[in-house]
């Protein structure tokens, strides 16, 4: 039978969807680049029967591309990046990247644990940010794909060196990335530790599910299952208050635009400006097992995103900070709010919160958590 390609599906997302149909599913890998170490580097290619197909490279397990069908059965990418390693090394703001050993920010660069102080890399302004100089976004990870009747995945191996960035202890780190039959893509993190440190990962993808480069994300519709949120200085440090967001733009508890008030007269927006704080999610059963945190909804093309964690919080991100001097794949410019991100996480500057969720991980303990997004079509 011959095969006849989408002209509406252009460059590699017309090759992998020709791959897709033709091999049903299944892992592959190929030559990325070096870093600037002389380290090599790849890129895998994990697809469904379904169409989704994803690129990931063990340079910081970046997720390189999503491609996602819409309504109408056509896929396009809805995840911001480059379309070579060289992007990733010169500039980029945490692209599609895995995050650690701590995502989001720590106030002044500082924490005490069990009575001493540990001074941290400050990234971002005053404050350390995603892991520091060199986090876990900026290594090679060990790769090893693998395929079930299911599902295809990788399992990407770390281990952190005692004092790697400042934090204390060895940290051995594994994260599985698995792309399902149902459309899902699943994260599962797990690590341990031989001496006490903090310990908070998250994925760092920016999308857009009208296409990557398809305008801004402010026609998005998002719900929220969160009834708080943490209010946030000018650093974008937490002030330690969990506020209601009822009567405020952070109210997502039904579905709306994230234009609808994200220009509204609010200090808080006026500090990001936008959207980028933590949500208090509301959980329900024993924390084990992933409930509802988001769901995201881009009317044109009726794509639809559902996120569900085990995690406490989730950093909502709108993108505030491209400016349009960054050229993505295909030399789109990115500008401001072209992309989103939801991050499922612990709060930000917990280790200096007492009154939050510990992130404080100990030698007796196992790291765990889960984050799935679920991808469907909305007519």
């Amino acid at each position: 039978m011959q095969r006849v390609l989408d002209p509406r599906v252009s460059g590699w997302a017309m090759i992998l969807a020709w791959t897709v149909a033709c091999a049903g599913g299944g892992v592959t890998r190929e030559r990325f680049g070096t870093t600037d170490c002389g380290e090599a580097v790849s890129v895998f290619t994990l697809k469904n029967a379904h169409g989704m197909a994803l690129r990931v490279t063990d340079y910081g397990g970046i997720i390189l591309t999503l491609l996602v069908p819409d309504k109408n059965g056509r896929l396009d990418d809805v995840v911001l990046g480059y379309d070579s390693l060289t992007g990733y090394l010169r500039s980029s703001p945490y692209f599609g990247a895995l995050i650690g050993r701590y995502g989001n920010r720590i106030a002044h660069g500082r924490f005490t644990l069990d009575g001493k102080t540990y001074t941290l890399a400050t990234n971002n302004g005053p404050n350390h940010l995603h892991g520091g100089l060199r986090g876990f976004d900026k290594v090679v990870w060990d790769v090893a794909p693998f395929e079930h009747p299911d599902s295809v995945g990788l399992v990407l191996r770390y281990t952190s060196p005692n004092d790697e960035e400042g934090y204390p202890g060895t940290l051995r780190t594994t994260v599985t990335y698995t792309l399902t039959s149902a459309n899902e893509l699943v994260f599962d993190y797990s690590a341990t530790t031989d001496r006490a440190t903090p310990v908070n990962l998250t994925q760092h993808s920016y999308f857009n599910l009208a296409g990557d480069g398809k305008g801004d994300i402010l026609g998005h519709v998002v719900t929220l299952n969160a009834d708080r949120f943490t209010p946030v200085d000018s650093t974008l440090i937490p002030t330690g208050e969990l506020k209601s967001v009822a009567g405020t733009p952070f109210d997502f508890r039904k579905p709306t635009p994230i234009g609808a008030r994200i220009d509204q007269d609010d200090v808080q927006l006026r500090y990001g400006p936008g959207y980028d704080h933590n949500f208090v999610l509301n959980k329900s059963g024993d924390g084990h097992e992933p409930t509802f945190a988001a769901r995201v909804y881009e009317p044109a093309t009726g794509r639809v995103m559902e996120i569900y964690t085990t995690e406490p919080g989730l950093q909502f991100y709108s993108g505030n900070f491209l400016d349009g001097t960054l050229h993505g794949k295909k030399g789109v410019v990115y500008r401001r709010r072209y992309g989103f991100a939801m991050e499922t996480q612990h709060f930000p500057d917990s280790p200096n919160k007492p009154g939050f969720p510990s992130t404080i991980l100990r030698p007796a303990e196992q790291y765990r958590s889960r984050t799935i997004y679920k991808f469907a079509v909305q007519p």
